[in-house]
């Protein structure tokens, strides 16, 4: 739900706005409400978790998903949309960390990449599946439908978490950190939308560059806070972990291709090509399938050659492959631009399966609420950061050319800077030992790779 949500509105905003007698650009608050919403509630998941256990928090959040859904689809003006859509976020907040963190105290460590590649399909599926599914729906029928779908959705959810999964609690919970929460929701939000009016140019320079500095203020006064708190809401030292820190900086870095990537075909398909949203969706859908075949091979891929390996020549490949994106043009064989598209699938697929595993292997789990809830607030802001950036590139190609029309050329420029910003995530995974996250890929490794392990807070 959550991840189908986020892309299928953005096919749907033109005829909402037509709907509400609004401007497409204003409706565009739909969206920024909803990641602003996510940011701000996302570092209460854990705590929440921790607190009142995982089983009773993900059905809550799912339930205010759903009621967000509902009151998103029997809006009838901006403002109501909105306060929907923040509704949302909150349970959209909670269910994928909270989500995450379920499986994390279930599963044996030894059985974490089968289920992280069960877990990493929906979030490769969502940016893919929603174009077309959202241009389907508001063809065919209202574009209401959209939101309404997620409410047989979410009760099938609530019914199956209420029957197969166990009641994980925390062994300790600690008292909220009110002032670690004001900050990292001030900064987060402040973040996320400073990243959301720069690429989409809504605001004056003056105020986009008011936004970001306070956002990174009160992250700032965050990282001083940090160091004085007992039991901070976002724990960085987390980071010290280096398995955790390559999966959130180097994964970051290449989290920001996946947030660019849908934005960019959309756009490619429908303003060069010529094409509508539905068959522009329907294109982009093949590295869907791709991502489905990488389902039943990660486990062996990561036992045979490990996760270092793994991360390192398959992030070479998958950041390859988006910066080729940029060759496609009108004329292009189909053929090749749809085998383009499902090999990267696969690629990116394996990539993230790999990354979202190898976050958790030195993991304790007395510390995996903490580490969900910060890798999902960071992958958060990385996604915000990559759509911001490919737009910002899209902005000033067109200056540069002193054209208005975008053109083929736009978007090779900004593949290749964000193939760049790809492979410069290669720089982490060197760094990770050759036998890193062992014990969950079953990777063998010899003695010789052993002595050149890092410290663990290296």
């Amino acid at each position: 739900m959550q991840t189908l949500d986020s892309t299928v509105i953005a096919t749907a905003l033109p005829v909402i706005a037509r709907a509400m007698h609004e401007s497409p650009i204003r409706l565009n608050l739909a969206i920024t409400s909803y990641l602003l919403s996510l940011a701000v509630f996302i570092p209460l998941s854990g705590w929440m978790a921790d607190r009142y256990g995982a089983r009773m928090v993900f059905r809550i959040a799912i339930a205010i998903f759903a009621l967000g859904s509902i009151l998103c689809g029997i809006s009838e003006s901006l403002l109501q949309l909105v306060a929907a859509r923040i509704i949302q976020g909150m349970g959209g907040a909670m269910m994928v960390p909270v989500g995450r963190l379920l499986v994390l105290r279930i599963v044996p460590k030894s059985n974490l990449v089968d289920a992280m590649s069960y877990l990493t399909v929906p979030a490769v599926l969502g940016p893919v599946v929603g174009p077309p599914l959202g241009g389907f729906i508001v063809t065919y029928y209202s574009w209401r439908w959209i939101f309404f779908i997620n409410v047989p959705i979410a009760v099938l959810g609530v019914v199956a978490t209420s029957l197969y999964i166990p009641d994980v609690r925390a062994i300790e919970s600690f008292p909220l950190d009110f002032r670690g929460f004001f900050l990292t929701a001030l900064g987060l939000a402040g973040l996320v939308f400073g990243c959301e009016i720069v690429g989409r140019r809504v605001a004056p320079v003056s105020v986009m560059a008011g936004v970001l500095a306070g956002a990174l203020l009160c992250l700032g006064l965050y990282l001083f806070h940090h160091g004085r708190a007992r039991h901070p809401i976002i724990d960085l030292t987390l980071m010290r972990i280096h398995t955790f820190r390559a999966s959130v900086l180097g994964g970051g870095l290449s989290r920001m291709g996946i947030g660019a990537l849908p934005f960019l075909l959309a756009m490619l398909f429908q303003l060069v090509f010529g094409l509508d949203p539905f068959a522009s969706g329907l294109i982009t859908f093949v590295s869907a399938i791709g991502a489905l075949f990488m389902k039943f091979t990660v486990a062996p891929i990561v036992r045979r050659f490990g996760f270092r390996n793994v991360l390192i020549v398959n992030g070479a490949l998958s950041a390859l492959l988006l910066t080729g994106y940029g060759l496609f043009r009108p004329g292009f064989p189909y053929s090749l631009i749809l085998m383009t598209l499902l090999a990267g699938g696969f690629f990116r697929s394996l990539q993230f399966t790999s990354l979202n595993t190898v976050a958790y292997a030195d993991v304790s789990q007395e510390l995996m609420s903490a580490a969900s809830t910060l890798s999902s607030m960071a992958q958060q802001v990385f996604l915000s950061l990559g759509v911001s950036i490919a737009a910002l590139a899209l902005q000033l190609s067109l200056r540069f050319r002193h054209a208005s029309v975008l053109e083929a050329r736009d978007f090779s420029y900004t593949f290749i800077l964000i193939g760049i910003l790809s492979f410069a995530s290669l720089l982490f995974y060197m760094r990770l030992a050759p036998h890193a996250g062992a014990e969950v890929s079953g990777h063998r490794y010899s003695a010789i790779d052993a002595d050149a392990e890092p410290a663990l807070g290296d």
